[in-house]
């Protein structure tokens, strides 16, 4: 067997290890004599299961007592909804921060529920910049505020966390959670759908805080309501449980690799290395973001001339270099570099961009 180098935004790639672990204990958890994908969820086994994974999950992130741990499905897409119906607790307002495709449609979807006052956007600048925190017109009787870390599409980072004085602070960490560490204690709600940096697709990871819970709007759905799923260990439903079992891996391997502040410094290194070739190729690779702006996770670029994208493609693929199409809204290539990615991908991929330069520059 050859594994691929996989620059996918999501379903991105996972630690080999947790596979391999994954691969031992498909038929047989433990010694329970059935695979974790047939547990009931309310058995022993699985409770262990689901118990460690929070545990290692509130160890990580350093999450005070005083926030509840989600273990949820409808990706964060759902959340766009979701985040409107708890928070708003009887506001009738709520400030967003527009800087790319995962802004955009949190706020279409906010306006089912309230006024949304666009508190601070980059579209003047093609969603190549965030804004700084001076820029932002917040409003104090706004319920919350609501921002994107990391747009996963355009490659724009939040460099800094927004101020919002005692107004909560929510945030889609969905492609940057567990990168590095955060104060969580800063927000008041955090999601991430788990494809791409903490397992596979079908689950959600909500952190809110609770004094945020229990005023939930009177139309929406009790499956839609977080105390619901706090009140009963995320279990009110079937949860998504091998998809959950599977985040508890890659927990216990982010925590033998020393931990968020040294996935940190590996992410940082990984990224910088990688604009370094881009902003040295001589104009050939080009990646639009200003450079306080530029993601850890997810690198778009450009090449000189959009007839080579083709070209370009198939030599990566030969190369066992794959999914780095960019996004059908922006073009060109985009090297998404999650926890997952080990730093020879980006040596092997800059590697083949330095060659492609040679036999096409």
């Amino acid at each position: 067997m050859s594994r691929v180098i996989n620059f996918s935004a999501g379903p991105a790639v996972l630690p080999e290890a947790v596979l391999t672990r994954a691969r031992e204990e498909l038929l047989d958890w433990q010694g329970s004599g059935m695979s974790v994908m047939e547990m009931s969820h309310r058995g022993k086994e699985f409770i262990a299961i689901a118990q460690k994974a929070e545990a290692d999950l509130r160890e990580l992130l350093a999450i005070p007592a005083s926030y509840k741990v989600l273990f949820l499905q409808g990706g964060a897409t759902a959340q766009f909804a979701m985040v409107p119906m708890n928070v708003l607790r009887g506001k009738t307002t709520a400030d967003y921060i527009n800087t790319g495709e995962w802004s955009k449609k949190a706020i279409k979807e906010a306006k089912k529920f309230c006024a949304v006052n666009v508190a601070g956007s980059s579209e003047s600048t093609q969603f190549t910049t965030a804004p700084k925190q001076n820029e932002l017109k917040l409003n104090p009787q706004s319920a919350y505020v609501h921002y994107t870390p990391n747009e996963t599409i355009g490659g724009v980072e939040f460099s800094y966390v927004p101020e919002t004085g005692d107004v909560p602070l929510v945030a889609d960490m969905s492609s940057t959670i567990l990168s590095r560490p955060i104060d969580v204690a800063r927000f008041g709600v955090i999601y991430a759908g788990a494809q791409k940096n903490i397992g596979p697709a079908g689950l959600t990871i909500v952190i809110v805080r609770e004094d945020l819970m229990g005023q939930v709007s009177a139309s929406a759905p009790t499956v839609f309501d977080y105390k619901t799923y706090a009140d009963n260990e995320s279990m009110y439903n079937t949860p998504p449980t091998y998809a959950w079992y599977m985040a508890g891996l890659v927990f216990e391997w982010l925590k033998q690799q020393g931990g968020l502040r040294r996935m940190a410094e590996i992410n940082q290194r990984k990224a910088a290395k990688l604009y370094e070739y881009i902003d040295g190729s001589g104009g050939f690779y080009r990646n639009p973001v200003e450079p306080v702006s530029r993601s850890w996770m997810n690198v778009p670029f450009t090449l000189k001339n959009a007839e080579l994208d083709e070209a370009f493609l198939k030599g990566a693929k030969k190369a066992a270099l794959v999914q780095l199409k960019g996004h059908r809204s922006v073009g060109g290539m985009r090297a998404s570099i999650y926890n997952a990615m080990p730093e020879a991908g980006i040596d092997a991929l800059i590697n083949y961009m330095r060659e492609f330069v040679r036999t096409q520059g």
